[in-house]
């Protein structure tokens, strides 16, 4: 993709009213554009990182055998007023048609589920069943804040796994929690399984948390084992249980979360099935969620430096970076559009900044935006190409053939 025709709009200084590293360096470096408080665009660079992150994502869910689905943003009221939610849930957004009746933008869906399944769940053969969608949810958040860890309206997976028995949960919930942290390995987050408060559906749940300075949650943690514990449920006294050495205090931020709904909706639902016997009996269920747009916000978090965000090469919008610089030279624009060329029939993902702009502003640009490498044409490389890693000071003149088998290669 060439830069011109991508439409991308960096800024030359960090917008002033975010506070956050994640939301200066998005907005900065053209990735995001602010509409209101915890309300944004995604541009099109943006964009290509969420849907990397959320491929990853479905990737996955789908090899745990998760089936996808895509359930409505706009709820009837009457669904939330059957769990006793529509008055107990403090961020749900509400509206009123004109032509009657009130609704809830959806911020979770097992008011939806449930009456869902309600259709397809009538005996044991019927489960276990694990549904998921990966779709915009709506949060009237009281303060919107730290870009897009924190927003009003944001993009997240749920998962809602459904069983005949709680010891079939269990054994799913262990299915999703492995799941989960290949999720992170590929998106090379560092997490911390994190034991939490469940609040009113369990007395324990599990969240996946991400040391750094802006996160919300305190947690303490064991940065040997990478697991720890929320404040919530920290009496001060506890040990690593895995190697028995003291935790650490930290501030994280939680990217996701795991825990048994067991019975409770389907209490409320009355989703039941005949078991064996011919029995009725209540589904036992679990619910497993993933902020895939606070992920893009936590990875710009802690992967950057003084010059930009550092993409982790799963997630990064393209591949390389290539730059044209001395592009009023025939011979140089001849070469580096042929080199883009022969990139492009290779498979790999290239951003050819091709402007007619100074050396010192692409390069600011392509540090700010964090291609994992770059390649620069110029009259100094002298009929090859000027090789580096964003993360490197090591710089390679190589060959356009060599450029391409080290790209597909992750030769270093």
């Amino acid at each position: 993709m060439k830069f011109l025709e991508f439409r991308i709009n960096t800024l030359k200084n960090p917008p002033k009213d975010e506070e956050s590293r994640n939301a200066k360096l998005l907005i900065q470096g053209g990735f995001i554009n602010k509409l209101g408080a915890g309300i944004y665009t995604f541009l099109p660079l943006g964009l290509r990182v969420l849907n990397k992150i959320e491929n990853i994502v479905r990737e996955e869910m789908n090899a745990a055998g998760g089936i996808e689905l895509l359930m409505p943003a706009l709820h009837p009221a009457e669904y939330w007023k059957i769990t006793g939610r529509w008055d107990s849930f403090d961020a749900l957004l509400k509206t009123k048609s004109n032509f009657g009746g009130e609704y809830a933008i959806g911020p979770t869906h097992e008011e939806i589920i449930y009456p869902l399944l309600s259709h397809f769940i009538s005996s044991y053969k019927d489960l276990p069943v694990s549904l998921y969608q990966i779709q915009t949810k709506f949060r009237d958040e009281k303060r919107a804040k730290s870009g897009l860890l924190r927003c009003r309206e944001f993009r997240m997976k749920d998962l809602y796994s459904f069983h005949v028995s709680g010891e079939d949960r269990d054994r799913y919930y262990e299915v999703m929690r492995k799941a989960y942290l290949k999720i992170f390995k590929r998106l090379e987050l560092d997490v911390i399984e994190t034991k939490a408060s469940g609040g009113t559906f369990s007395e324990l749940s599990q969240e996946f948390q991400v040391i750094a300075e802006s996160g919300e949650d305190t947690i303490y943690y064991c940065p040997k084992c990478k697991i720890g514990i929320n404040k919530e449920v920290h009496s001060g006294k506890e040990k690593c249980q895995k190697c028995g050495g003291g935790l650490t205090e930290g501030q994280a931020v939680e990217v996701g979360n795991i825990f048994p709904l067991k019975k409770k909706f389907a209490e409320d639902f009355k989703l039941t099935f005949k078991d064996k016997g011919g029995k009725e009996a209540l589904v036992e269920a679990g619910c497993y969620g993933l902020g895939t747009s606070r992920v893009m916000g936590t990875a710009a978090e802690v992967f950057n430096d003084s010059k930009g965000i550092i993409w982790p090469r799963s997630i990064a919008p393209f591949r390389l970076h290539l730059l044209e610089l001395d592009a009023k030279s025939i011979k140089i624009k001849a070469f580096a559009e042929h080199t883009y060329k022969k990139l492009l029939d290779a498979g790999i993902e290239v951003l050819y900044d091709e402007r007619d702009a100074s050396a010192g502003e692409k390069f600011a640009d392509a540090d700010l935006m964090g291609i994992p490498f770059r390649a620069v044409i110029s009259n100094k490389t002298s009929g090859k190409i000027e090789f580096k890693e964003r993360d490197s000071k090591e710089v390679k003149l190589v060959k356009s053939e060599e450029l391409i088998k080290r790209l597909n290669g992750n030769i270093r």
